[in-house]
């Protein structure tokens, strides 16, 4: 399905991976319906596609609020026309501990915003999708999800949990117009950890910093051109790609792998 003229909602639109899709979506010719909790975000994130001659409108509403979820169809109806795309992107990672130091208040809120919220969307959505002469549900998954992270454990569940739900929705849809991606992302340049409520200590953020990312802009480009070839999974980044074939190969050696590289942000 190509983008251009088509009505795309982008969740988690207010910065990093979510801003720069939208950009790339209006470069393309699409009106986005941009969602968020920061309203000042969304505001960024509009000028900056107006700068760019794009159509752009703001929805302040939290994924994870089902009954606000179920209304937003409607209102981007309204807004902008029939809705010919979503793209599942909002998520955040958890604190940077290992489970027996995580809380079950922050593993419930990991799995409502990254598994949870995503559902409330597609569930939403998904009836005006099957109108449409064609359409197109992209979810942004991870590298955890195949790939165990240290620290990130739950975070990688709730992921996984995206690509089965995923990969499900696609078998579900195989008789419709409705195209179905899911994404899996290596390690992106965004300020992800800052705007999942918790900012990384000094020497982690360093070492963080050494590891190779892809540029957020060229990972936007590269889920939506996902869309528009209606590919059913996109590993995003040589780290991604490398870790999927690892895996695939030996599961065990790969997680030692990423076992030395991380153990270190765990203090």
């Amino acid at each position: 399905m190509k983008v251009q003229g088509k009505v795309v909602v982008v969740t988690g639109a207010g910065n990093g991976m979510g801003r720069e899709l939208t950009l790339e979506l209006v470069r393309r010719g699409a009106k986005v319906a941009a969602v968020d909790l920061r309203e000042d975000f969304l505001a960024e994130t509009k000028k900056a596609a107006v700068a760019l001659g794009g159509t752009v409108e703001t929805f302040l509403v939290d994924i994870t609020d089902s009954t606000k979820v179920a209304a937003l169809p409607a209102q981007v109806i309204k807004n902008l026309g029939s809705v010919d795309a979503i793209i599942n992107n909002a998520g955040i990672i958890q604190p940077f501990v290992k489970i027996n130091d995580l809380s079950y208040q922050d593993a419930a809120h990991v799995m409502n915003v990254n598994f949870t919220g995503p559902l409330h969307v597609v569930k939403s959505f998904l009836p005006e999708l099957l109108k449409r002469p064609e359409a197109h549900i992209l979810n942004v998954s991870s590298m955890g999800a195949y790939a165990p992270v240290p620290g990130q454990s739950v975070y990688g569940a709730s992921k996984a949990a995206i690509k089965l739900f995923t990969e499900g929705l696609r078998s579900e849809l195989l008789d419709t117009k409705v195209g179905v991606t899911v994404i899996f992302p290596g390690a992106i340049e965004t300020n992800i950890a800052a705007n999942s409520g918790m900012a990384l200590p000094a020497s982690q953020s360093a070492d963080a910093a050494k590891f190779k990312m892809t540029a957020a802009p060229l990972a936007a480009k590269a889920m939506v051109d996902a869309i528009e070839s209606n590919k059913a999974r996109v590993c995003v980044g040589q780290d991604a790609k490398l870790m999927d074939f690892l895996t695939r190969l030996n599961p065990v050696f790969a997680a030692g792998v990423i076992y030395k590289q991380m153990k270190s942000l765990l203090g």
